[in-house]
C-alpha cells in the first residue's frame, strides 16, 4: 500500500485552518477559513478523482475528530458525504479507545511510524491522509509518504502550524500539476 497526503497550505507552507476559523485556533491561531475563497470547479473535480479511487483514508487524531463531527451529519447530495463516511478511515493514535464512532473506522494505537509502517506492508489500495499535519510530519523522516498531492493557495498567513518542520531536508520531484482557476495550483511531488 502507497501513502498519499492531500493537503491544502499557503505558499509559507501554514496548513492550520483552512476549513473554519473555528477549525483550529492551537497557538493563539486567529487566521482559519483562508481556503474557502479560492475553492473553484477544478479542485473539486481533483478532490472528486482521488476520493473515487475508493481507497481508505489515515487520519491524526484530531483531524478525525474535525471530520466526524462534520461529513456523518451532511446530506447524501454532496458527492464526498457517502464517501467519507463509506471509506476505512485508519486513525493513528496513542490517546482514543478502540470504540471509534465514525462508521469503518480503524484504530492503530502506539507510534505512529512503527503502525503506519505496518499499515504500509499490508495488501489492498493505497491510503490517503486528508489534513492531519501532526501524523503527515511524524511519518516524513521515515520514509513512509510515497506522494504529496498539495494546493498550494496563492497567499500568506506569517504564523500557524506547516506541513514543512524545520530542520527537514528533502527533495522532490514534481510528477503533475494543475492551475485552478483562482490562482492555486495543485501539485503531485514524490520524494526523488
Amino acid at each position: 500500500m502507497k501513502i498519499t497526503v492531500f493537503n491544502s497550505l499557503t505558499l509559507d507552507g501554514v496548513i492550520q485552518g483552512p476549513g473554519s476559523a473555528e477549525e483550529d485556533t492551537r497557538g493563539g491561531f486567529t487566521k482559519g477559513g483562508w481556503a474557502h475563497r479560492y475553492h473553484d470547479p477544478v479542485m473539486m473535480e481533483i478532490a472528486g478523482e482521488g476520493m473515487a479511487q475508493g481507497g481508505p483514508l489515515l487520519f491524526g487524531r484530531r483531524t478525525y475528530e474535525q471530520f466526524h463531527s462534520f461529513w456523518p451529519n451532511q446530506p447524501d447530495d454532496n458527492p464526498f458525504t457517502q464517501v467519507l463516511n463509506n471509506a476505512t478511515k485508519y486513525v493513528v493514535s496513542r490517546t482514543l479507545d478502540d470504540t471509534l464512532p465514525w462508521q469503518n473506522s480503524v484504530l492503530l494505537r502506539g507510534d505512529a511510524a512503527e503502525t503506519v509502517a505496518e499499515l504500509k506492508e499490508q495488501p489492498g489500495p493505497d491510503a490517503v491522509i486528508l489534513g492531519s499535519g501532526e501524523l503527515v510530519r511524524s511519518l516524513m523522516p521515515h520514509g513512509l509518504i510515497d506522494s504529496y498531492t498539495l494546493q498550494i493557495h496563492p497567499l500568506l498567513l506569517g504564523e500557524g502550524q506547516r506541513l514543512f518542520p524545520d530542520g527537514v531536508s528533502t527533495e522532490f520531484k514534481l510528477v503533475n500539476s494543475v492551475p485552478t482557476t483562482t490562482g492555486v495550483i495543485v501539485a503531485t511531488y514524490e520524494p526523488a
